[in-house]
């Protein structure tokens, strides 16, 4: 099976740095993530590879991704700050897709969706990882199952 972990950081790290002109991500695998407040954004993934990945970030590092994006100041979690984080796990998770198919994996994603912590379903293929700019941490939890 491929290897997850190098595309989901690759197209992380691209999109950061056209989106955001963060040139300081670096990433690590990661076992678990815990913060009290954190904003999870799900992007579901269909075709050769079926399950989701979770993009989750601590409060302060979705505000600063917002405000590198927007120039606008924000200091809490509202319709604006979750959709552009959402946008964001969005283009990243369409990066990732093009990298796949590169090696000849097929898949398509799904709108994203606002998630609460679960551990519901289970997954054969499960990397994490945590990626660190300037603005703070993102971490990915990548979940998923062979496709039909």
């Amino acid at each position: 099976m491929t290897d997850l972990y190098n595309p989901f950081l690759e197209a992380t790290r691209n999109v950061f740095q056209l989106m955001l002109d963060l040139t300081d991500v670096s990433g690590q695998p990661a076992d678990c993530f815990d913060c009290e407040k954190e904003l999870d954004v799900s992007i579901g993934f269909t075709g050769d590879l079926q399950g989701e990945v979770v993009y989750r970030l601590p409060h302060e590092t979705a505000f600063g991704l917002v405000n590198s994006m927007s120039g606008m100041e924000f200091d809490e979690v509202d319709e604006f700050v979750t959709s552009a984080v959402s946008e964001i796990a969005n283009i990243i998770s369409g990066n990732v897709v093009t990298l796949l198919a590169g090696e000849d994996l097929t898949c398509d994603i799904l709108p994203p969706v606002l998630k609460t912590p679960d551990e519901g379903e289970e997954y054969t293929i499960r990397t994490a990882c945590c990626v660190t700019t300037s603005l703070g941490e993102v971490y990915l939890d990548i979940r998923f199952n062979p496709g039909e």
